[in-house]
């Protein structure tokens, strides 16, 4: 019975041997698994960073569009005003100029 107990004995340390072997191959399979899943979550990180980031500069080159477009509007829209008053003060330097050269010659004439 002693050598029946002892060859039980000895494949239940056989067993736990292999059960630990499988345990520790498990655990380094684990281990694996996270430093790849680590990997692969930054690569995606970084995929998704430089998609983020050209869908900003789109949007950034949209917005500066926009405002450059409004700004050379309103730059056309002042220097079209600016020429409408340039315009109007000539005409009234104009209008008056008769007036005014005959008011010196009449003063100059008086004096």
């Amino acid at each position: 019975m002693s050598n029946m107990a002892e060859s039980k004995v000895s494949g239940i340390v056989k067993a736990l041997s292999v059960l630990e072997d499988d345990l520790d191959s498990l655990n380094s399979n684990l281990a694996d698994m996270k430093k790849n899943l680590g990997i692969k979550a930054q690569s995606e990180i970084d995929q998704l960073m430089v998609q983020v980031r050209e869908m900003a500069t789109k949007e950034a080159e949209a917005i500066i569009g926009e405002a450059k477009t409004r700004a050379e509007s309103e730059s056309a829209k002042i220097a079209q005003d600016g020429e409408e008053k340039l315009q109007q003060v000539k005409a009234k330097i104009d209008s008056s100029l008769d007036d005014a050269v005959k008011h010196v010659v009449s003063t100059v004439l008086k004096a």
